[in-house]
């Protein structure tokens, strides 16, 4: 007999990696997360906020542990990776979602803020990846990846938007995506990409500043930026079982955006 919604949904016996989950789009991530049932370790470089998060997240009864980690160095990664196994002794579920962006011209953009992207937002999430693969879901036959990559990742920006770096290494997230679910898909493992629009956060403050939140709005068909709830479906859908067919795909939750640039 198939399983109700309910039951393809739930995450009770899951464990989930969030990295970057101590605010904005990571915190929401492990939010849903540990409301479908899932243990959830969360990460991030600040002390404090991770502690502050692992409050609020306790206080709606979610069971989280946090470890504070650079997701842009090797050495962090396999500490974090080695905790996790540690903490839970299988990791179900890695939400890659720790990432870095900088704005500058193309023509004058430092080689080192080039290299701290890219070190963030790809070598990391190939990083953590390949050690919780290794380490737990090969063996097992079975998990679930999801890559967070950005509508900025399917072409190119409005002119006052000068971000060359972090477009390139969400394009390079897609692919990457792609790579891995066809070739682990044999292993049981599923990836997928999230790829948000416009959603109030620390990273977007100084786009949502450059251009105004009723500018970005004018060419959004939902007429208003992303939330607080917004991602918490599609990353249910990729983590749990009613997304189990689904793997090598990228999803954008932008209000239409990529509707009209196609």
């Amino acid at each position: 007999m198939s399983r109700n919604v309910h039951q393809l949904f739930d995450l009770h016996g899951k464990t989930a990696l969030v990295t970057g989950g101590s605010r904005g789009l990571g915190f929401q991530m492990a939010q849903a997360l540990g409301e479908s049932g899932a243990r959830v370790l969360i990460t991030a470089r600040k002390e404090e906020e991770l502690c502050e998060a692992a409050h609020q997240l306790k206080a709606q009864g979610i069971e989280v542990h946090w470890v504070a980690a650079d997701c842009a160095r090797e050495e962090e990664l396999l500490r974090l990776g080695q905790h996790a196994l540690d903490t839970f002794g299988d990791v179900d579920i890695l939400v890659n979602n720790a990432g870095a962006a900088w704005s500058a011209p193309a023509e004058d953009h430092p080689l080192s803020a080039w290299d701290k992207v890219m070190n963030l937002n790809v070598r990391g999430y190939f990083i953590l990846s390949q050690f919780l693969a290794k380490q737990s879901m090969i063996a097992r036959q079975h998990g679930s990846i999801i890559n967070l990559a950005s509508i900025g990742g399917l072409g190119g920006n409005p002119p006052e938007l000068k971000t060359i770096a972090y477009n390139t290494s969400k394009g390079a997230v897609i692919n990457f995506t792609r790579a891995l679910a066809t070739e682990w898909g044999r292993y049981g493992i599923r990836v997928n990409a999230i790829c948000p629009g416009f959603f109030p956060s620390k990273m977007t403050q100084g786009a949502l500043q450059e251009l105004g939140v009723d500018k970005i709005c004018e060419g959004v068909p939902l007429q208003r930026l992303g939330d607080d709830e917004d991602l918490k479906g599609v990353v249910l859908l990729f983590a749990s079982d009613a997304g189990k067919h689904i793997t090598g795909q990228w999803l954008a939750v932008d209000g239409g955006v990529s509707a009209i640039a196609g």
